[in-house]
């Protein structure tokens, strides 16, 4: 959810600014901007829509030797995606990005509007950096203005705020979202994220909540927790893909081996996490959203079968505000893509307030979330751009997986035959993950015949249940037409009202887990008349549509063939209403704001 870049140097200015930002779409938003302190003058340049605007505006402007630069992708909170509202946001001579929330802005804003300061856009944004100028008035000094003014605020945030009094220094503060400032041993680099900075900068620091400051090109090294950023460049190109969604189907089965990588041997699980850390545990709780939820939920599942421990799958969202009742003997889970996902992040934090032990799965190594939980698993999926997850997921689901024959095994719940079986199933089912042609060729025929009628069920039982609500997920994200996921056994309480011949129902029938259950489901609505897609490596008599998996011999290998199968038919359906697979309206990637 919106993106920050920053730049202090000799540089051409605004191409690295837009080359940052273009780095960050992937994140999701609706506006953008910049700003360039160049020559004792503020240059900025605002619109609405994709970065391609942006460039346009902007294309007859130049800056040359040293200068400072901001620039902002927004995704709408206050005010609609408009031109005014977009960042950066301006007084009478400074301008200000800003991601977050500040929860007191109403207020602040009244306060400044009797001291004759006239605001043009609905945003919480343009507040802050009103009130730096005014802070500046009494106080003389930018820095004790701009501290002074961080102060005074209440929510999250990460700002930049350059001004004509300092020609040369950016200040900044962070609170509750993510800031790094980065060089390359000369120039000074910011973003909300690492991924623009890599190729461009050796080192890194990764700001903690309540750090507040400036920077030049000279105080880098009094920065706390100074670090090297590795990696290199991620190309932009899709490969021949049409989308990067459909790039990121394709490569799960590369990316998956990058998660059992030195994790899974022949007859073991080896994971980096002490074994008396998970010795005393009686009870885990998994905290995630969407579809980290749905990875979470999917654990539960494995957890409670094979490592025989009661589990709870909670949303992020609901956690924090329900008192929830936490045990020292319990393992508190959050799981991320980005990171930073701010109501789980901020669920981490009251369970390590409440002296629980924690462990983050995550997609980003030195996130917030990852720095913040005691012990941390990566699940190396890469970066990825579509907004609607796919590999993400992918690697979530068997990373934990992995943890929970690894839990079973530290607590003797799973015999070693057992355990070389679950491994076995491991390395079939990222076989699963490689796609067939002749499926997604299958898919995209049927695809045309998913594009009208008034809803679609997903179902499923045990697993598949949330491996149905990720299905019907995706394709509320990329299509935008409505889908709900249910347990198969919930269709005669109450849902079955809605069958008839408008119904769109898929169904996940997979043949080594409760397929007589699925089965006897789907006939329900099968007789209502709705319209059944049925995926399955058996022949389903019932069925309107087939989809037929290779055959497996675990439910485990089907559980990731199927998923295969839900993101290609999203993806398909997608295409076919024409939308814009990679960037869905009103989603963003990382959600940094409660």
């Amino acid at each position: 959810m919106c993106g920050i870049i920053g730049y202090i140097g000799d540089k051409e200015k605004k191409k690295i600014i837009i080359e940052g930002l273009r780095e960050l779409e992937y994140r999701g938003y609706d506006s953008a901007g910049i700003s360039v302190f160049s020559d004792n003058e503020l240059h900025s340049f605002k619109t609405t829509g994709k970065l391609i605007n942006l460039e346009k505006k902007c294309e007859n402007f130049s800056s040359s030797g040293f200068g400072l630069a901001i620039g902002h992708t927004r995704w709408a909170t206050h005010g609609k995606a408009t031109e005014i509202n977009a960042h950066p946001h301006s007084a009478e001579f400074s301008n200000i990005v800003h991601n977050g929330i500040i929860e007191n802005y109403a207020i602040l804003k009244k306060d400044l509007e009797k001291k004759g300061h006239i605001f043009l856009s609905q945003t919480d944004t343009e507040v802050v950096v009103h009130l730096f100028e005014e802070n500046l008035l009494h106080l003389k000094d930018s820095t004790l203005a701009f501290k002074e003014t961080i102060k005074a605020l209440k929510g999250s945030y990460a700002i930049l705020l350059i001004t004509k009094k300092e020609n040369d220094k950016i200040f900044y503060a962070k609170n509750g979202s993510p800031l790094i400032i980065g060089t390359d041993g000369s120039d000074i680099y910011f973003a909300s994220s690492s991924t623009p900075l890599i190729g461009l900068v050796k080192d890194v620091c990764y700001l903690e909540d309540g750090e507040v400051g400036y920077m030049d090109k000279n105080n880098f090294k009094s920065l706390k927790n100074i670090i090297p950023l590795s990696g290199t460049k991620i190309s932009s190109q899709k490969d021949g893909y049409r989308y990067f969604m459909e790039k990121e189907i394709y490569e799960q089965h590369k990316v998956l081996q990058d998660t059992i990588s030195s994790r899974i041997l022949e007859d073991k699980i080896e994971l980096n996490l002490p074994k008396d850390f998970l010795k005393d545990i009686n009870s885990i709780t998994i905290c995630a959203c969407g579809t980290s939820y749905h990875a979470g939920l999917s654990a539960k599942y494995i957890f409670e079968r094979e490592a025989k421990i009661k589990t709870d799958a909670i949303i992020a969202s609901e956690f924090r505000y329900s008192n929830p009742i936490m045990r020292k003997d319990e393992l508190f889970i959050v799981i991320s893509q980005s990171g930073e996902t701010a109501d789980t992040l901020e669920a981490l934090k009251l369970a390590n307030k409440n002296g629980l032990k924690t462990l983050a799965v995550c997609n980003v190594e030195n996130s917030s979330m990852v720095r913040e939980a005691k012990y941390s698993l990566l699940t190396r999926a890469g970066i990825e751009k579509g907004v609607a997850s796919t590999k993400a997921y992918a690697t979530q689901v068997m990373l934990l997986w992995i943890l929970g024959i690894y839990i079973a095994e530290i607590k003797q719940s799973i015999s070693k035959e057992n355990i070389k079986k679950q491994i076995k199933n491991m390395n079939e089912a990222i076989k699963a993950t490689m796609i067939n042609p002749k499926i997604h060729d299958r898919l995209k025929k049927l695809s045309k015949r998913y594009l009208h009628g008034h809803g679609f069920f997903f179902i499923g039982r045990d697993i598949f249940y949330p491996l149905a609500l990720e299905g019907a997920l995706k394709l509320k994200e990329i299509s935008y037409l409505h889908a709900e996921g249910y347990p198969g056994g919930e269709m005669k309480h109450g849902p079955i009202a809605l069958a008839d011949s408008e119904l769109f129902t898929i169904s996940l029938m997979p043949k080594h887990l409760l397929f007589d259950k699925i089965k006897s489901n789907t006939e329900e609505l099968a007789s209502r008349d709705a319209t059944i897609c049925a995926i399955s490596q058996e022949i389903i008599d019932i069925a309107d549509d087939m989809v037929l998996i290779d055959k497996f011999d675990s439910y485990m290998e089907e559980f990731f063939a199927m998923m295969i199968v839900l993101q290609i038919l999203a993806l398909e359906v997608a295409i076919r209403l024409g939308n814009d697979v990679d960037m869905p309206r009103n989603l963003a990637k990382s959600v940094t704001v409660e």
